[in-house]
């Protein structure tokens, strides 16, 4: 029989290195899902303690206070009032850092008040010294009547400990509360209100009463009572007012005899890096600087290993259609199947790459510095500074980038942020911008080192934050919302990157985009196979009119082939479709192939290379051509020319850079703003918006 699982709840205030200390406790066995009915990531992982003893850890957002002032923050008191919920903790590990203690504290005390067994962490230890800090941990372990360790999450010093104390405090089933809340505040009152129900600890009570949320299991008569210590909310005001007062009195007055900082003894260059990162001029330079150096990156380094996948699926196909029986199965495989999902695994390179190097930024603690560095700018276009971290973490995917603007506390800022942030180049519009960017721009290096196609690429990502300015500035102006708000912004130590958590996070992004994308150009594949190779009547005669036709009587076989499947894709169904929608998309310089890429791609974006990848492999007679040589050799039929030639794909690029082509973040908009009115908008002004602008560039340039 299996023994009963330890429930471990890691909790503490951001950039306190909680993640690193997860990753630890975790290593590989982690799964990321959303809290019930909450579209917030949980992370989860099993820990095993001992040989017999297993725990399983999980990774509560980060939050201030257990007073929450955002939906991330309310998982945390939600997740610690439902006694009934299978991961409510047995164990609770707060995490502090060594150079925020005081703040940090504020939050444990609030914990240790619930009576839950707790663990006070302090990390980063190895930075104590060239900081000039020292803590006498023996004293503050009895001063906090709880057990603390000193740790490095990132170095693991002292992981094992943690490890030891979450077992011991496992066998405890009731922690020790701080206390200092009811005497001080209002005796008689908190006396009244411990009355009210024996099965919950006094501060769950007045949690109740603060945050008007109730457990499952309260009772009607006591959840009565509560309600009738909320009625003077005056009062209730002024006693969660001195409550924090009360406590941070009385963490100085602990902090007074175990915390010390000698500033002669410390060696931070922090200062020294801020005035260069948050510096009103040099500090854009050098954002801008990082920003050319990742779009470089993305195309030089890049090159060889998605030159190496695109051969390998061409192969692929050949090989599976060499090897099996031919028949309608074999041509589904070969056709649809394997091109279109080669069409999203050949940009695994440079999406990991992006990744990878937005998540080094994050981690050396330098996003902190670009967050304050452009709130200035932000509140010009009616966004705060916090709105830079959904624009930037829109270039991974916009899902998570909507849901991050939770820690936006002005309602009017965070709509705005919300509507715009679908400007932001995502990972998915990446695919497409890589091929034609290759198709299109010369791989030339400008003064020796910058390469064109990476310029290319820069200035793309720039066009999507400048629309998302613009867009802001207008929707500013436009929306009667009154609102007000405060920036605070959490400025970390600068760090050098753990390796462990930057492959964990690009490991998750990276399978997230993989299998998101693969999922929705596997069916969508095998759709326009379908589509694409059946047809009325005529599609069943277009392989005799083509034999019988006088003018084809002179073309070679391989010549005739093709014309033979050209003309049976134009005869089948989605030739008829993509010919009905073809007079809209001609202005913009396409074809009906590309029509029928443009509206497939409204599911994801990067369906739009898929869809190509799987119309040029039924149309095309030479397997083994890869997609990126498909695209390039194909000719318009009237001027005879190229077809992807520089108008058609910079006005393909500037549709993509506007249009809202992803049907999940429709829905994301829809949950977060609760209304279909806000993604409706995104919807039609964003199309509108691709639409005209496609049409001006191409009709300019060509």
């Amino acid at each position: 029989m299996s023994k009963k699982k330890i429930q471990v709840s890691l909790i503490g205030n951001p950039n306190t290195g909680k993640t690193s200390l997860f990753n630890q406790l975790t290593g590989l066995n982690q799964k990321v899902g959303n809290y019930p009915g909450v579209t917030v990531d949980k992370k989860q992982g099993i820990c095993h303690l001992t040989k017999d003893a297993t725990a399983v850890i999980t990774d509560l957002p980060g939050t201030y206070s257990i007073n929450p002032t955002s939906i991330d923050e309310s998982i945390v008191l939600k997740t610690l009032q439902d006694r009934d919920d299978e991961n409510y903790p047995d164990v609770i590990v707060v995490v502090a850092d060594v150079e925020n203690l005081k703040r940090n504290l504020l939050l444990f005390t609030q914990i240790q008040d619930l009576e839950i067994p707790t663990l006070l962490v302090i990390n980063m230890a190895d930075q104590m010294k060239r900081k000039g800090i020292s803590i006498d941990v023996d004293l503050l372990k009895l001063e906090l009547k709880t057990d603390v360790i000193l740790i490095s999450a990132r170095k693991s010093i002292e992981v094992s400990k943690v490890k030891e104390k979450i077992l011991a405090l496992s066998k405890i089933t009731k922690g020790n509360p701080a206390c200092i809340i009811s005497d001080k505040i209002d005796a008689k009152y908190f006396e009244e209100l411990r009355k009210v129900s024996p099965n919950y600890t006094l501060y769950e009570l007045w949690l109740m009463v603060t945050q008007n949320h109730f457990p499952k299991t309260i009772s009607t008569e006591e959840r009565e009572k509560i309600v009738n210590f909320q009625s003077d909310i005056s009062r209730v005001k002024k006693y969660q007012h001195k409550e924090t007062i009360y406590r941070y009195q009385a963490i100085n007055n602990v902090l007074k005899s175990v915390y010390k900082v000698d500033s002669s003894k410390a060696t931070d260059i922090r200062s020294r890096l801020d005035r260069i990162f948050t510096h009103k001029i040099f500090g854009y330079v050098f954002f801008f600087g990082i920003l050319l150096l990742i779009f470089q990156s993305i195309f030089d380094w890049a090159s060889v290993p998605m030159d190496f996948i695109d051969g390998l699926f061409a192969q692929l196909s050949e090989f599976t259609k060499t090897n099996l029986p031919a028949g309608m199965f074999t041509d589904l495989i070969t056709d649809g199947i394997i091109p279109g999902i080669g069409g999203v695994v050949i940009f695994i390179p440079q999406i990991a790459i992006l990744f990878f190097l937005i998540s080094v930024l994050e981690e050396t603690g330098y996003m902190s510095r670009v967050v304050f560095l452009m709130d200035k700018i932000m509140r010009k276009f009616g966004m705060s500074g916090k709105s830079i971290i959904p624009l930037i973490s829109g270039t991974a995917c916009a899902i998570p980038a909507v849901m991050s603007t939770r820690t936006i506390s002005s309602w009017k800022e965070r709509l705005i942020t919300i509507l715009v942030t679908p400007f932001t180049t995502c990972s998915a519009r990446l695919p497409v911008y890589a091929i034609l960017i290759a198709i299109i721009i010369p791989n030339k290096k400008l003064f020796g080192f910058l390469s064109l196609q990476g310029l290319t690429l820069l200035a793309l990502y720039a066009i999507g934050f400048i629309s998302a300015i613009v867009a802001a500035y207008i929707l500013h102006k436009t929306l009667k919302i009154k609102s007000t708000s405060f920036f605070v912004v959490e400025m970390p130590n600068y760090k050098i990157p753990s390796l462990k958590n930057v492959f964990y996070d690009v490991l998750e992004k990276t399978k997230a985009f993989v299998f998101g994308a693969g999922k929705i150009i596997l069916a969508i594949s095998i759709v326009l196979w379908f589509l694409a190779t059946h047809g009325p009547s005529t599609f069943d005669v277009a392989e005799k009119n083509v034999l019988e036709s006088v003018e084809n009587q002179q073309l070679s076989e391989v010549e005739l082939q093709q014309k033979i499947a050209s003309a049976k894709l134009e005869n089948s169904y989605i030739g008829i479709a993509g010919k009905m929608i073809e007079p809209v998309v001609k202005p913009l310089g396409y074809d009906w192939k590309i029509g029928i890429g443009l509206i497939s791609s409204f599911a994801a974006r990067e369906v739009f290379v898929g869809t190509l990848a799987t119309i040029y492999s039924i149309e095309g007679v030479e397997d083994e051509a890869t997609i990126k040589q498909r695209m390039a050799t194909e000719i318009n039929r009237k001027t005879g020319k190229k077809r992807f030639n520089f108008a058609t794909g910079m006005s393909l690029l500037i549709f993509y850079a506007f249009a809202m082509q992803c049907m999940a973040t429709l829905a994301i908009v829809k949950r977060e703003t609760k209304s279909w009115k806000w993604p409706l908008v995104q919807l039609f002004g964003m199309g509108i918006l691709a639409y005209i602008s496609a049409i001006l560039v191409y009709q300019f340039l060509k």
